[in-house]
């Protein structure tokens, strides 16, 4: 006797048979479409059920001000190793152009300008850990 495969995907264990039907304004639409994007879940449904049973939703909120903030703090950063690159080509070409006593005097100038350029260091780190403290949101506070 030979037996034939029944077609077809397997059945759900625990079928969802039970159906709602809610209606809502043109502003709670909107809404409702605005955390469903964010939620980043595939289907409506599933949204809806998550936000029932108080699952977990992962939202991702681009913050323009933030963004802006890491990019400025990048492009300075960027800009501090170059002027660490400038700072060695500068103290090798002082060694080898000059006399004794004029690359002292050259490099203390330089130090001085190097001890303000720390210093706005340290001020741009003190503002950065505000702002993150202040501002980001941490994953323990969703």
């Amino acid at each position: 006797m030979t037996s034939h495969a029944k077609g077809g995907r397997n059945p759900k264990l625990n079928k969802a048979t039970h159906r709602y039907v809610f209606r809502l304004t043109d502003d709670e639409n909107d809404r409702f479409l605005t955390l469903f994007e964010k939620s980043r879940l595939s289907t409506k449904a599933k949204f809806i059920v998550a936000v029932l049973f108080e699952r977990r939703i992962n939202s991702v909120i681009i913050d323009k001000g933030t963004l802006d903030y890491c990019t400025k703090l990048s492009e300075f950063y960027g800009q501090f190793r170059a002027i660490g690159v400038n700072y060695n080509q500068v103290v090798k070409i002082l060694h080898t152009n000059f006399s004794d006593k004029k690359t002292v005097a050259y490099i203390a100038k330089l130090e001085k300008q190097t001890l303000e350029l720390a210093s706005i260091c340290k001020e741009i780190l003190i503002l950065s850990k505000q702002f993150e403290k202040d501002y980001l949101i941490k994953k323990d506070k969703l």
